[in-house]
């Protein structure tokens, strides 16, 4: 895991944000590739941890690009990320059921890893946010690699009894980091509901 990581810190740097990958049987983007290595989630990582510009996977383009208001990028203006930001690919939060119609978002609390990076998670949460309204859901997840994990837990439960600043500092961040009255917490829920809601939305962008 860690060779692959150097690797795409290595291609970073000379070729800038781009599509520093595992073959996955060959498929052509990020979305498309699967949502499970083994019995273990997987997410794509678009935002590093400890970074303050939004970006976002492009498939068009296949191409990890920054978001972009009024033409200009988009820096988020407050604390960097707390944690790698990205989706689970092969999913799809259905906008008909209250989603916003895009894969699930997933903020992943470990070491920074690079823009582009496929890595095995481990959900232990889910923070329930509405935001101007929609339904926007937060997996909160560790990696399955405990050498690059933060904290050192397995549950939820764990990490309400043991780091119970870790769960406010993330729902802080959530409700502030685009300004305030924009986003409001419907509460957490344990990594149960993380992982059936991950799986009804694997079966939902299946049903596409």
């Amino acid at each position: 895991m860690r060779t692959y990581l150097f690797a795409c810190l290595a291609g970073l740097l000379f070729v800038g944000l781009s599509s520093c990958r595992q073959d996955f049987g060959g498929r052509s983007d990020f979305y498309a590739l699967p949502a499970k290595a083994g019995n273990d989630w997987q997410m794509v990582v678009e935002i590093p941890a400890g970074t303050n510009l939004k970006l976002e996977y492009d498939a068009f383009k296949d191409s990890f690009l920054p978001d972009s208001i009024n033409g200009q990028p988009r820096i988020v203006n407050f604390l960097p990320y707390p944690g790698n930001y990205g989706f689970i690919p092969s999913t799809l939060m259905d906008a008909a059921a209250g989603g916003d119609g895009d894969p699930v978002d997933v903020l992943l609390i470990s070491e920074a890893l690079p823009t582009g990076t496929v890595v095995r998670i481990q959900p232990i949460a889910a923070l329930l946010l509405k935001d101007d309204g929609e339904a926007d859901t937060k997996i909160i997840a560790i990696p399955r690699d405990s050498s690059i994990r933060s904290f050192q837990v397995e549950t939820f439960q764990q990490m309400a009894i043991e780091f119970p600043a870790v769960r406010n500092m993330v729902e802080d961040w959530f409700l502030n980091y685009k300004g305030p009255g924009r986003m409001e917490s419907l509460g957490w829920r344990n990594e149960i509901f993380a992982d059936q809601l991950m799986t009804k939305s694997l079966k939902e962008a299946d049903s596409q």
